[in-house]
């Protein structure tokens, strides 16, 4: 791992265990074991390194995604729903407090910007791996593809984060309505 990894992964456990507006560089560099300097090399300020953070929970959520749409059988629309949902969940609900500092109003520009980021990533990965899936099988009814995800995600994350108790059947529902999916 080199060195600007290494500084991502404190940050990040540094975030999760005395939270965003606690930590600053200081603390990031003791951590790591660097100078503030040496810090600075690699990243512009606290800013910069929590984009990377950001970054790296994207990345955490798009590997959840890899492996739901690799263990996802082909054509199965009802089980590649049922299997979709907790994965959101798990992703949303994640009880570290990097995440509820995120949903805090003082970060709320942080967050904003964070959900859009995983909107774009998994927009883009959703539309060239299980599209494409279920469109050799199925006759695809979606204009716009990537603006459909982009927005069903937007709105599927902004609901569950007000509403948690929704049932998983709801949001399938949602979900195959959006996307016109014939569930058989």
């Amino acid at each position: 791992m080199g060195r600007r990894e290494q500084i991502i992964g404190c940050t990040r456990e540094l975030y999760e265990e005395k939270g965003l507006t606690k930590t600053s560089v200081q603390d990031i560099a003791d951590k790591v074991g660097v100078t503030r300097s040496l810090f600075y090399h690699y990243f512009t300020d606290k800013d910069d390194v929590t984009s990377a953070v950001l970054d790296s929970y994207i990345e955490d959520f798009l590997a959840m995604l890899k492996v739901w749409n690799e263990e996802r059988t082909q054509g199965d629309i009802e089980g590649a729903l049922d299997s979709l949902v907790p994965v959101l969940r798990r992703a949303l609900f994640d009880r570290g407090s990097f995440r509820r500092a995120l949903a805090s109003r003082e970060n709320a520009a942080l967050y904003i910007d964070f959900i859009n980021r995983v909107a774009d990533a998994s927009a883009r990965y959703i539309v060239t791996t299980t599209v494409e899936d279920y469109g050799r099988l199925h006759e695809i009814q979606i204009e716009h593809v990537y603006e459909t995800f982009y927005v069903l995600i937007l709105g599927v994350v902004g609901y569950l984060r007000t509403h948690p108790d929704t049932p998983d059947s709801a949001i399938k529902d949602i979900i195959s309505q959006t996307l016109h999916l014939d569930r058989g």
